[in-house]
């Protein structure tokens, strides 16, 4: 699955791809354990196998904002955490037993300095998520809850049959009610 992901950007030759299967980890977790907490160091940016993830900001009237959710071949983390090495703003939970890929920052920037192509392909990840990002901003901000929900439908169909009503309103930022209306 590693290979496969990486390939849909860059070819890697299997000399290659031996040297970069060893900068990652794999590690399973169950339905609601955490990955991230708020407050802990943030040392890996996961790569999901399979399962479910949901990035979390508590705001500080304690109210619960769904960042985003992360299925297979897509990647999470607190990205501002990881990449600052700083404490974690936000959590990152499992909605389903998950697996994951686990890549450190140290191994980060080891694989990028001893294999260039890789941070060619880190590159196009992160641009890939930063115009991911920019949508979700615009759509909550121009668009209304039947729009973001039939966005979100048409994107992701699969995520919808997945994830649960409450964190999908959550997602959307309607109330329940107003999600079992627009379905």
């Amino acid at each position: 699955m590693l290979r496969d992901h990486i390939e849909k950007i860059l070819p890697l030759t299997d000399e290659e791809f031996s040297f970069v299967q060893t900068f990652f980890t794999t590690r399973k977790y169950k339905k609601h354990q955490y990955l991230i907490q708020e407050g802990d160091e943030v040392k890996n940016c996961y790569l999901v196998i399979s399962g479910l993830l949901k990035l979390v900001y508590n705001d500080d009237n304690d109210k619960d904002h769904i960042v985003s959710f992360a299925m297979e071949d897509w990647w999470e983390s607190d990205y501002y955490a990881f990449y600052t090495q700083s404490q974690a703003t936000m959590s990152l939970t499992c909605i389903e037993d998950t697996e994951v890929y686990c890549f450190s920052f140290e191994n980060y920037k080891k694989l990028c300095a001893a294999l260039p192509k890789m941070e060619r392909f880190f590159l196009q990840k992160s641009t890939f998520g930063f115009l991911a990002a920019q949508r979700r901003i615009l759509s909550l901000l121009t668009s209304n809850a039947k729009e973001r929900y039939e966005q979100l439908l048409k994107q992701h169909p699969s995520l919808l049959q997945r994830v649960p009503k409450s964190l999908l309103a959550k997602y959307l930022g309607v109330s329940r009610e107003t999600l079992s209306r627009l379905v």
